[in-house]
């Protein structure tokens, strides 16, 4: 069977304006006890008016010697992981800029709706200081996508395409010294509680590689709070 086929099963039904993935995993589980708070920076000028500006920096690697799990990798030292933490707290009703560098490799999603930039102001990302709108396909490393309904809460959906480092950059050993860093800047609604998770397969284990660290918190997922 198509390889895109299959990926269908394990990424997302898309409609009535609810995106359901394997986002749904996380919605009882909170393994990570570590909490990365927005910085606030400020006010910018959006358009919905000027709002309060925090940002948010994250890095996603290889393995899991990186990030909160201790520099032996904790339980699951070859799972890919994002870090420092995976449970963010930004606040409501406010612009947030968020960057992201990667340094690990990729291939090819299984659903290129996650190629391109979605919920960000002006459905665009920095990659390398260049603006962009999709990456090709079969060239994105992960995706960090927001999942979103929290209750009582208007939709809420932010997925953004990390670009896969260049598999000749990519060492046998440690992390590359040429990640790709994107940034991105969306606007928040009122207090929520949401989930965002990888939407790249870059687990094992399960049909379209959505196991491992795709369904272990902590890792390739966690919990996305929007305090009021």
């Amino acid at each position: 069977m198509n390889k895109r086929i299959l990926g269908a099963l394990g990424t997302v039904i898309i409609g009535a304006g609810v995106i359901a993935g394997i986002g749904t995993y996380v919605a009882a589980a909170k393994n990570d006890s570590t909490l990365l708070v927005a910085t606030p920076a400020g006010t910018m000028d959006t358009p919905q008016g000027k709002l309060p500006h925090a940002t948010l920096a994250i890095s996603v690697y290889p393995d899991s010697s990186a990030g909160s799990h201790g520099k032996d990798g904790g339980a699951h030292p070859g799972y890919v992981t994002y870090g420092p933490s995976t449970n963010f707290e930004v606040p409501a009703h406010s612009v947030i800029t968020m960057t992201v560098t990667n340094y690990d490799g990729g291939e090819s999603l299984n659903n290129d709706y996650f190629a391109r930039v979605r919920g960000t102001i002006d459905g665009s990302a920095m990659l390398n200081g260049e603006r962009m709108t999709n990456i090709s396909p079969d060239a994105v490393g992960h995706t960090f996508t927001i999942h979103g309904l929290a209750v009582g809460q208007d939709e809420f959906f932010v997925s953004v395409p990390m670009k896969a480092v260049a598999e000749e950059d990519m060492p046998e050993e440690g992390f590359t010294t040429k990640p790709t860093v994107t940034t991105f800047t969306f606007i928040t609604g009122g207090p929520g509680e949401y989930i965002w998770n990888c939407e790249y397969p870059c687990g094992d284990g399960t049909i379209a590689k959505f196991g491992a660290a795709m369904s272990t918190m902590g890792y390739m997922s966690g919990h996305f709070t929007v305090k009021g």
